[in-house]
This record gives structure tokens, C-alpha cells and sequence, in this order.
């Protein structure tokens, strides 16, 4: 008994000995270190591929076939230097984001309203699967006829790839909240907009990012295809007269450009991700 209780200590004790506190660099580290590392390593993987890359042409592979990072970084240069980068290149961030805004915004509209009116959902459903079903860029000539070949047709191209995407995950988000939740709100005297802002849009919000962030891709393949069909400015445009030319590097310099885009409207969506689900909880809390 003597030696169990000769071990236990007073708050006071305690106090005197010092508190148990996590250094402050140990504690950044807990929080940070994973994340570091995996940036660490992100990078060390996209210098190794460039490295080997750069080694591979020539030696291994014709550089017609897949140029060089050091020809392609020239080729970038040059394109900043006299402004064709530059002009080419807001052209076609203002068809996706036009494309993405109209396509996401009347695809959020279409999936809440079709999948709260169940009957005209149900009605509407099969006609929406086979319009999706189409595949985008077989409506690039019809809507060459319809707008022409200014930057209208490139943003409502992008716009229809977008819409089904938004739309189909937007309703199923919608149609998955659970019910016992809706129920409890007409129980309580709830109002219908309170039941959609109160439970809905919470509860589908999961869906909702899904689709945005699927749509972020297309809106940008939405607008490159149709440059690539019928343009003369736009960085499809460039990959196309880079690619008449022969100019591997200035093909590659393109796609560089473009997959930039897609990393940036990414993280947009991210943002909106962490902001949106703020109120759920997170693993292990």
C-alpha cells in the first residue's frame, strides 16, 4: 500500500514539477508534417520526370515525338514575349469560365427543381440520360451552325458538357438526404424553403461538389475542343498550328498552359469544398 500510493502526486506537485507541454515546432509538425511531406514529394516526383524526360529525348525517343522540357520552356518564352500566350491564353479562360458558370449554374437550378418535383424528375429523367448520353463533340458542328465560330459556340459548348454532369450528381445528392430528416421538419411545423435550405442544400452539398468538380474538367475540354474544331485564336488554336507545323514543343507548351488551368479552377473548387462541409464532421472527431 506504502509503495502503491508513494508514486501519486498532488495538483500541486504537478504544478511544481512543470506541465506536460508539446514543444511548439513538435506541434507544427504534428499538424503540418504529412502535408509537407507530400508536397515535398509531389515535387521530387515532377523534377524526377522532367529530368528523365529531358534525358530520354533524343537518346531514347525522336524529339519530334515528344520534344523537351528545355525546348518547351523556350517555346513558352517566346509566346510570353510577344503576347501571344497572353491573349491566347484569356481567351480561352473566359470560355471556360463562362461555360463552367452558365453550365454548373443551370445544372444546380435543373437538379434541386426536378429532384423536389419528383413527378416531372421522373417524367424528364430519361430524356436528360439520353442527352447525356450524346457524346459533346458531335454537337461542336451543329453548334458551329447555330453560333458561328466566335467565342458564343466555345461557351455554350462547354456549358451543355457541364450541365448533365452538374445536374445528375446535383439530383442524386438531393435524393439521397435522409428522409427521417425531412420528416422531422414537417413535423415541427417546418416551411417548405426551410425544409430545401435547412436540409436540402446541406444534404446534397456532398453531391453538388462532386459535380462541380467533375464539371471543372470538362468545361475546359468543352472549350478546347471547340477551338480545336473551328478557331483561330485560343490555346486549342495554338495546339492545332503548332501540331500543322510539326512544333512538338509548342503542342506540349499548350497542354502545360491548360493543365495550369485545370490545377487553378481545382482549387477554387476545394476552397468551396472546405467551406460547404465546415458543418460536418470530420474522421475520428
Amino acid at each position: 500500500m506504502t509503495d502503491r500510493t508513494a508514486d501519486l502526486t498532488t495538483p500541486g506537485d504537478r504544478r511544481a514539477a512543470g506541465p506536460l507541454e508539446v514543444p511548439a515546432d513538435r506541434s507544427w509538425m504534428e499538424r503540418h508534417g504529412r502535408t509537407l511531406w507530400i508536397s515535398l514529394a509531389r515535387l521530387g516526383l515532377l523534377v524526377l520526370a522532367l529530368a528523365l524526360w529531358q534525358l530520354a529525348s533524343g537518346r531514347l525517343v525522336d524529339p519530334l515525338f515528344i520534344s523537351r522540357p528545355s525546348e518547351i520552356g523556350t517555346q513558352l518564352r517566346s509566346w510570353l514575349s510577344d503576347g501571344t500566350l497572353t491573349s491566347n491564353t484569356w481567351l480561352t479562360v473566359q470560355e471556360i469560365l463562362l461555360g463552367f458558370a452558365l453550365g454548373a449554374s443551370s445544372g444546380l437550378v435543373a437538379g434541386f427543381f426536378l429532384a423536389i418535383v419528383k413527378v416531372l424528375g421522373d417524367v424528364l429523367d430519361p430524356y436528360m440520360i439520353a442527352f447525356y448520353s450524346i457524346p459533346k463533340v458531335a454537337l461542336a458542328p451543329l453548334f458551329i451552325i447555330w453560333f458561328g465560330i466566335d467565342i458564343k459556340m466555345k461557351v455554350l459548348l462547354s456549358a451543355a458538357t457541364v450541365f448533365f454532369l452538374v445536374y445528375l450528381n446535383t439530383a442524386a445528392g438531393v435524393r439521397s438526404v435522409d428522409r427521417g430528416l425531412i420528416d422531422a421538419v414537417r413535423l415541427m411545423g417546418g416551411s417548405r424553403r426551410q425544409m430545401i435550405v435547412k436540409v436540402l442544400v446541406p444534404g446534397a452539398m456532398p453531391g453538388v461538389i462532386t459535380g462541380l468538380r467533375v464539371g471543372v474538367p470538362y468545361a475546359l475540354i468543352g472549350a478546347v475542343v471547340g477551338e480545336l474544331v473551328a478557331s483561330n485564336r485560343g490555346l486549342g488554336y495554338l495546339m492545332l498550328d503548332s501540331a500543322s507545323q510539326f512544333n512538338t514543343a509548342g503542342v506540349f507548351a499548350a497542354l502545360v498552359v491548360i493543365t495550369i488551368i485545370a490545377g487553378i479552377l481545382n482549387l477554387g473548387v476545394n476552397l468551396l469544398q472546405r467551406r460547404s462541409s465546415r458543418w460536418q464532421a470530420r474522421p475520428g472527431e
